[in-house]
């Protein structure tokens, strides 16, 4: 399905949630495409990306992005100032209102790794959420199990889901979810 590299309009299109999957190769890109994905991640440089799907690209590794088409920042860095989209990586209340004050981003990434043991972090990510000022996007970055956890998500109202893609066919069932 071609269509726009954006990330930002593949997330808000239709209304249901997005998959944006963590990919490590150019086959696990397309797979994940054929699966229903909305987006891919990548950590390092996967040759042949571009070739091997249409859709955005979010650059979550160190490092200058590679074949991007969004990039993931912190909540202290500069925005990107060429084409790429910025996605800023929050993990707390704090995260989130210096990214506002600092950055105003259309995209936030709503990030459960590295916090409490204690804290569940789903309910971490779930959390955040209602901070996030109506118009802008959230991704969740949470270990999901189950499409059941997916749409919780989404009648939460998270925006879309960065999942590992191993999980790809389980989270979107038999057929895609609604995008």
């Amino acid at each position: 399905m071609p269509g726009s590299r954006r990330l930002s309009q593949r997330i808000s299109e239709g209304d249901g949630i997005s998959i944006i999957v963590c990919v490590e190769d150019a086959g696990a890109a397309r797979a994940a495409e054929a699966q229903g994905a909305e987006a891919v991640a990548l950590a390092s440089h996967i040759d042949g990306i571009r070739d091997a799907t249409s859709l955005p690209l979010l650059w979550i590794g160190a490092g200058t992005p590679s074949d991007a088409d969004a990039v993931r920042i912190r909540p202290d860095e500069e925005p990107r100032l060429d084409e790429l989209e910025s996605v800023v990586d929050v993990r707390d209340d704090e995260e989130l209102e210096l990214a506002l004050e600092r950055i105003d981003p259309e995209i936030f990434l709503l990030n459960a790794h590295d916090i409490d043991n204690d804290v569940d972090p789903l309910d971490a990510v779930l959390e955040l959420l209602p901070d996030v000022p109506a118009g802008k996007l959230a991704i969740a970055q949470v270990e999901v199990g189950s499409r059941d956890e997916v749409l919780a998500l989404e009648r939460a109202g998270v925006d879309a889901v960065l999942v590992r893609s191993q999980h790809v066919g389980d989270l979107v069932g038999d057929q895609p979810l609604d995008v």
